[in-house]
């Protein structure tokens, strides 16, 4: 077996650590026998081609850097669309997050967006920055991370990626932080978020398998201790009664 990670822009898109996260999917495939390639899409690539691709990778960046990718991306709108309705694993980070929408509006402008999600952004007053926890119904464990974003996202009737227990999340209100939709995960938790979570990146790595062999089942177990007690660490620390702080 084998799966194929593209890292969409990592010129750009990647102040927060973003790249821990392809190191993260390509590592716990190795670790289990299966053949990882990953593969990256720059400013200085002219062609885009998702065809064989079975997870696409989204990072943050600043608003100059968004509208740049942006303005890039809107040109395989398209292709990018029909990769997620057709059950391809995407996972958006922050500004990756935002650029998913219809748009993120600015003091001064407006960034339009992919419309792959019916969701919007606007810029709020101020940032919303801190680590934060989720309970999340897709893995067992709570989730972790970091934010900081000055966007609010406001994502309607879709789910979650979880409740917030500690933290902001979407907007100041929300009570609830990023996306789940088919095989879209998309959030503002930085860190970076995925070897901070080994089940939420087994969940993706079992979405992009079981999409790709259809006779897939389950991964094999990783020893992952050492992980677990760090998330707890966290969770215990930010949300001992279990209740958001």
């Amino acid at each position: 077996m084998n799966i194929k990670i593209m890292h969409l822009y990592p010129d750009l898109l990647n102040l927060y650590g973003d790249r821990g996260n392809i190191e993260c999917l390509r590592k716990r495939l190795i670790w289990r026998g299966i053949d990882a390639e990953v593969v990256t899409h720059t400013c200085d690539d002219t062609s885009f081609d998702i065809s064989d691709v079975d997870i696409i990778f989204l990072g943050g960046g600043s608003d100059r850097e968004q509208k740049i990718v942006c303005t890039r991306l809107l040109e395989h709108k398209k292709e990018l669309k029909d990769f997620v309705e057709n059950g391809g694993s995407l996972v958006a980070v922050c500004g990756g997050y935002q650029l998913l929408g219809k748009y993120y509006k600015l003091e001064d402008q407006t960034i339009p967006g992919l419309e792959i999600l019916d969701i919007y952004t606007e810029q709020g007053k101020k940032r919303l920055i801190g680590n934060i926890v989720l309970k999340s119904d897709i893995i067992d464990e709570e989730i972790v991370g970091f934010e900081n974003h000055g966007g609010r996202t406001y994502t309607g009737n879709y789910k979650p990626l979880g409740k917030t227990l500690y933290g902001h999340g979407n907007h100041d209100d929300a009570g609830a932080e990023g996306v789940v939709y088919k095989n879209v995960i998309a959030t503002y938790l930085h860190g970076p978020l995925l070897p901070k979570n080994p089940q939420l990146c087994d969940h993706i790595l079992k979405n992009a398998l079981k999409k790709k062999y259809k006779d897939f089942t389950e991964l094999d177990p990783l020893d992952d201790e050492l992980e677990h007690m760090a998330n707890r660490y966290i969770v215990e620390r930010f949300c001992g009664n279990g209740g958001k702080a």
